[in-house]
């Protein structure tokens, strides 16, 4: 591949690039003395769980692995002790050091089913190796290579300073902190989502006034999540989990909205842009069901990807009945289209009661779009014409008004 065709490939679903020109000049340098890229991605184990919106930086280090460059994978493990406040409308709650510990193992786990975990390919660093044995003296240093006007530049932080919401001085310190650990692992290029723009400029400065070569920031789009609306987060109950089981993965891509995917198809899939684009124009109920396919056979074979179609269409065909009744629900009921699982079998007229309902979801009763329900407190995003399943024989499609 020439450099243009790398820099086709790894600009591909980029929101932004800080530089382009930056980006060809350290391709075209890597190539001549035959010298690996060091392309750092950060990850605060604030959480167990990766669902599909964390593998589009993920894919995006995978592609740099695979013409050559090496990964480094920081586990902010020191970081996820203040918190990322990136998107937050208040300060984040810190967490315990075994919690940190316990997440970023499952992190490690779920990250192998995107990223090459050869050795040569991959470098995995926990920043409490460079930021745990700076003293006092050393973090006022760091925090002096900043003003508070900079910070403030923000977007989060200035909305949250304008609405009198209260700052921790220990969140001014976590770009720093981020942006410390490009100076310390010497990287040429960081990835990011949009939420992380602030963070991976303020690594770039730092290698500046650190007399480093800067990095490239490489930003990503934050992924849209199953309901169409909102970005995919577990807590909105929207998302899909690279370590979900087949059948589940196909029938939740199954259910997007058709505007997604060209969205899913250039940041989940590597099929080119003119090939998914007719392919939707097409025939969308088959450019679906191969997204779904193609996103099945990344994490779990081709092999799974064939069954779970060939099974999410034995349930549609045997399974739902051709005359499901409507059920009309007061926007009212379920505010802004959400609402938690066993609220909806209330509201359905499956429970007559909170308690009838979280029994009825605990025993497997309840499904949303033929999938099963087990958490009583999920929060789900409802739309009309969902269908809601209790048992094998009781159907019901939503109609807000």
């Amino acid at each position: 591949m020439t450099i243009n065709s790398h820099i086709e490939l790894l600009s591909r679903g980029c929101e932004r690039i800080f530089t382009i020109e930056d980006l060809r000049t350290k391709l075209e340098k890597s190539s001549k003395v035959k010298h690996p890229l060091r392309v750092k991605l950060g990850m605060d184990p604030t959480a167990p769980d990766i669902h599909l919106g964390h593998t589009v930086v993920l894919r995006k280090m995978r592609q740099f692995q695979d013409i050559g460059h090496k990964a480094v994978l920081i586990i902010g493990d020191y970081t996820a002790l203040v918190g990322d406040p990136s998107g937050k409308s208040s300060t984040r709650p810190m967490l315990e050091p075994d919690e940190i510990e316990r997440n970023a193992q499952t992190y490690l786990q779920q990250a192998g089913h995107v990223l090459d975990l050869s050795p040569d390919k991959l470098e995995v660093r926990r920043n409490s190796e460079w930021l745990s044995p700076m003293n006092f003296g050393d973090v006022l240093k760091l925090a002096s290579k900043k003003t508070v006007a900079r910070m403030l530049e923000r977007d989060m932080f200035e909305k949250r300073f304008k609405s009198g919401v209260e700052i921790g001085i220990h969140e001014f310190l976590y770009p720093l902190m981020q942006g410390w650990d490009s100076v310390c692992i010497r990287a040429d290029v960081e990835l990011g989502g949009t939420d992380q723009t602030f963070n991976n400029l303020v690594g770039r400065d730092l290698q500046k006034i650190e007399s480093q070569e800067p990095q490239v920031v490489m930003i990503m789009p934050i992924l849209v999540g199953l309901d169409g609306v909102e970005k995919m987060s577990k807590s909105l109950g929207n998302y899909v989990g690279v370590t979900e089981d087949p059948a589940g993965m196909f029938g939740k891509l199954m259910s997007i909205p058709d505007s997604l995917m060209p969205n899913y198809y250039t940041l989940l899939t590597s099929v080119a842009a003119d090939q998914f684009a007719a392919r939707i124009k097409n025939n969308p109920r088959d450019a679906k069901v191969a997204l779904a396919r193609d996103i099945v056979a990344q994490y779990h074979g081709s092999s799974a990807g064939d069954r779970a179609e060939k099974e999410f269409f034995e349930k549609m065909d045997g399974g739902l009945p051709d005359d499901i009744p409507d059920r009309i629900i007061a926007a009212t009921e379920i505010p802004d289209g959400k609402v938690p699982a066993y609220k909806l079998a209330v509201v359905c007229g499956f429970a007559t009661s909170n308690g009838d309902a979280r029994r009825l979801i605990s025993g497997g009763g309840l499904r949303l779009n033929q999938q099963k329900l087990t958490d009583p407190n999920a929060a789900l995003t409802i739309k009309t014409g969902d269908i809601v399943q209790r048992g094998k024989r009781e159907f019901v499609r939503i109609v807000i008004q």
